[in-house]
């Protein structure tokens, strides 16, 4: 559905002026949106967890732990699909009791699919920054209607590294996320970075319970967490049910493609504009933190071939 199609619907959960925010923007905020009995239950499953990540001693295909990882003092990246692996964060994801695929029909149309899921964690004391990319050619789609969902189980601050984000860039182009060797670094080049006007970079601070919402278009990022305490985001991607993705999905998940509101689509819906395509993640993935540090291909063993699709 268009923008103007999805404005034609009455809401459910958001305002038409929020709805409108975003269309113009990219991305908007919903401050304390979530009940506090789901931020409950939200926290529950992440101490969880963190907990079971005790006895993990290197990164995989589902963990992501920093370097100083330890038993005693667990220092963690990101847990890929945490859907897969508790079923608190799959109700929420979507179930009819969840007011947050409510607003995502609000923002795609009724139909609603999902697409993955993690959780972010971004630890204290120095967690990785995420550096300015674009998340739609991660997973390029036939349209641009998916959106990434992130959800702060905990007060994000300044000093935790929220998103920050640059209003208006999903109208502008799909920016080039390859260094100069023709490898996937998942980020622009630094001379790009260094057009950004960051005078109009809005970050996302919040207290827990927030929803930050940006469209796949949308540049974004978020500084190294500094504070004493870790920013566990959930984060997790849907787009309208005619969005198709063209590439392979490395965070398997068992609700890959489930719909989650409303109907499956008889049609796909193409945006004629094009999108750079991420190299063949069909060999394996690590995560956004890994890629865009270029550890893999530092230790001379790339996770993806440095082309496109085969």
């Amino acid at each position: 559905m268009t923008p103007e199609d999805v404005l034609s619907i009455k809401p459910k959960v958001l305002t038409q002026k929020q709805r409108e925010f975003y269309f113009e923007n990219g991305f908007i905020l919903l401050e304390k949106f979530l009940p506090d009995s789901w931020v409950e239950r939200l926290r529950s499953a992440t101490e969880e967890m963190v907990d079971k990540s005790r006895s993990v001693t290197k990164s995989d295909d589902v963990w992501d732990v920093d370097k100083d990882h330890t038993r005693d003092n667990p220092r963690l990246r990101r847990l890929s699909s945490m859907n897969d692996h508790h079923p608190t964060f799959w109700d929420y994801a979507a179930a009819e009791n969840s007011p947050l695929p409510d607003a995502i029909a609000d923002l795609v149309g009724p139909d609603v699919k999902f697409h993955q899921s993690k959780l972010n964690f971004k630890w204290s004391q120095g967690g990785d920054e995420v550096k300015w990319h674009q998340d739609i050619s991660f997973w390029p789609h036939t349209n641009y209607s998916p959106l990434t969902a992130g959800t702060y189980v905990y007060e994000c601050n300044a000093e935790q590294g929220p998103l920050g984000v640059l209003p208006g860039s999903h109208n502008g182009p799909v920016v080039n996320q390859y260094n100069d060797k023709g490898q996937w670094v998942g980020c622009m080049r630094p001379e790009d970075v260094a057009k950004i006007d960051m005078n109009k970079v809005v970050y996302l601070e919040g207290p827990a319970g927030s929803i930050t919402l940006h469209n796949c278009r949308t540049l974004h990022y978020s500084k190294a967490n500094w504070s004493p305490a870790p920013r566990p985001l959930l984060l997790n991607v849907y787009s309208s049910a005619d969005a198709m993705p063209y590439t392979y999905n490395p965070l398997k998940s068992r609700y890959y493609g489930a719909i989650v509101r409303g109907k499956p689509a008889r049609e796909a819906r193409h945006d004629p504009r094009p999108c750079l395509l991420p190299p063949d993640w069909s060999g394996g993935y690590t995560s956004i933190f890994a890629v865009q540090q270029e550890e893999d291909w530092k230790a001379g063993r790339p996770k993806a071939a440095a082309g496109g699709m085969m």
